[in-house]
């Protein structure tokens, strides 16, 4: 037992050293640190010891070191060894394993989206195939880390699968041999029409823009003259990645990023090779969830006055994380520098600590932004994310619909109508529900509870409570009562009310089990207001001119 402690406190040690590691680094004396180490050490030692229940060192570790870590930056945090393997396949988009999504359904986990060409495509894994046994594990009740645990491993091994298919209910034994598996960045890429090529990419992993070169003189070979560059919902990655991709447009060494740090002098990353095409028209898609790597891409673009940016205000994340190692294969991914664009401005918010809900900076101040100029002295401005030069409505679902899609309806009744249509495959380009379709899913949705709250009748309920506080609940609280009822909807007009974008969801993931991912990508661009911008902005070059010439960006 002493052993056990013993290696347990290694670990908090390790959360002592890098305690002590931000201290030094604050400017405390040697004593302030010695006496922060020891009181550390001892609380962790009389909680291990004599808390009157069992507890367990590492997650006390976790949380103990996340908290600490918290004072300082949204993206500053504690990785343990397990956390380690995700955050490894986030950043490179590799593992050994099938080359599959997997979810818990009921008692099962069932294979959520196979990828195109991977092992589990090759073996005919579909979507909705439940994995009933991994070589002698029984899956039944088991988690999805437990099955993938049980999947994952060294490339060219084997395992054995029992599965219950989808389409019939048969049970199979399937051989599958693991392989390497090397996700693209790259979701697919294609020609809108005649002379312009669009390509979407999802994330910055280790090799992307290798993908990206490949996918963009593939379509210059099928003729393409212009380029919409989507980096909608891409949250970034691997920062060389983003410095060789801004080369494929601007000239060889071109100043792309620079990162400055505390106490040290700033490093420039430039671009290091010929652009593939400098004057090829290009318009780059942005949004509230283009952040980091995509940002600095979108943003030297835009500084260079090389690309049109469409879309709405980036994310706003110009912090530079690195992993430094802790101890015992523990990790903090760590806060080190900023990125600075070739503008001079940098797309970190300035105030990370007011954001919205959802972690996005809302409304900067005016005297708190900062003004700058462009390659050719249009005027941009920091104060958190990428501005875009054109600006489209936001693509928002309705709280509704989020609470449809979170209660997985929408994923079941796909699933249901591709059994109903005989899984006929439909044609992603095309597809639509048709109006009977959509009435089978309002008598689908019949006995389904729907448990959610618009922000009106949240409001209503702050508004109740602090009326009982208050002592005002006997005069009000009735007349509260009656227009919550007032407000509250019922679900079949809702149901109604939201017929395009839910039906655009549903088609969405029927089309995802005949055509993977990539037909998704296919299926949304038919029904896309800011990609339709970005086609009539490149089908005026004049406009195109106008604004990369003399339009300034918005400061909010």
């Amino acid at each position: 037992m002493r052993n056990f402690w013993k290696k347990k406190y290694g670990l908090w040690a390790a959360a002592a050293i890098l305690a002590c590691g931000l201290l030094v680094s604050a400017g405390k004396s040697d004593f302030d640190v010695a006496k922060n180490m020891e009181v550390l050490f001892n609380l962790i030692r009389e909680v291990s010891l004599n808390y009157v229940d069992e507890t367990d060192p590492d997650e006390l570790m976790k949380k103990g070191a996340n908290g600490m870590l918290a004072e300082l930056d949204p993206y500053t945090t504690f990785l343990s060894e397990k956390e380690m393997e995700g955050f490894e396949v986030m950043t490179t988009g590799k593992y050994g394993g099938i080359g599959a999504l997997i979810r818990k359904k009921g008692e099962w986990v069932e294979i959520a989206q196979p990828y195109r060409g991977f092992a589990a495509d090759k073996a005919g894994l579909k979507i909705g195939d439940k994995i009933r046994r991994v070589d002698d594990f029984d899956a039944r009740n088991a988690s999805t880390e437990e099955v993938s645990n049980r999947m994952k491993g060294d490339p060219g091994t084997t395992f054995t699968m029992e599965v219950e298919r989808f389409a019939d209910g048969s049970i199979e034994e399937l051989t599958i041999q693991r392989e390497r598996i090397v996700l693209s960045g790259i979701t697919y890429a294609g020609m809108l029409n005649d002379s312009v090529g669009y390509v979407s990419h999802a994330d910055f992993t280790e090799g992307c823009s290798d993908d990206l070169r490949d996918a963009i003189m593939e379509l210059k070979k099928q003729g393409m003259k212009a380029l919409v560059y989507d980096l909608r919902d891409n949250g970034g990655g691997i920062l060389q990645e983003a410095v060789k991709i801004v080369g494929m447009f601007v000239p060889r060494a071109s100043s792309v990023v620079e990162t400055r740090g505390r106490g040290e002098q700033g490093v420039v990353y430039k671009t290091p090779s010929a652009p593939i095409d400098p004057e090829m028209p290009l318009v780059v898609l942005v949004d509230r969830n283009s952040a980091s790597a995509s940002e600095i891409v979108a943003g030297a673009l835009q500084d260079y006055d090389r690309a049109v940016i469409v879309g709405q205000r980036s994310f706003g994340k110009g912090l530079v994380q690195s992993t430094r190692p802790v101890g015992y294969n523990n990790y903090v991914k760590m806060t080190t520098a900023k990125y600075y664009i070739p503008s001079g401005r940098c797309i970190q918010a300035i105030d990370y600590s007011h954001r919205d809900a959802e972690g996005r900076v809302t409304h900067v101040p005016d005297s708190l932004i900062g003004e700058f100029r462009t390659a050719g002295g249009r005027r941009v401005y920091d104060g958190g994310g990428i501005m875009p030069d054109v600006v489209t409505p936001e693509d928002k679902y309705d709280i509704f619909t989020a609470a449809l899609y979170g209660y997985n309806y929408l994923e079941d009744y796909a699933m249901e109508y591709i059994r109903r249509t005989g899984f006929q495959p439909v044609d992603a380009d095309h597809f639509r529900l048709s109006d009977g379709d959509y009435a089978d899913f309002i008598a689908f949705m019949a006995d389904k509870p729907v448990d959610y709250e618009s922000q009106t009748k949240a409001a209503l309920e702050v508004l109740k409570k602090t009326a009982e506080q208050e002592h005002f609940a006997d005069r009000i609280v009735p007349e509260l009562e009656v227009l919550t009822e007032k407000i509250a909807k019922n679900k079949t007009e809702e149901l109604e009310r939201l017929k395009p974008e839910i039906s655009r969801l549903i088609e969405s993931n029927i089309v995802l089990y005949y055509d993977y991912a990539q037909g998704v990508v296919r299926h949304r661009l038919s029904d896309d207001t800011t990609l339709d911008a970005a086609l009539s902005l490149l089908a005026d070059p004049a406009e195109v001119h106008r604004i990369l010439s003399s339009q300034d960006t918005q400061k909010n």
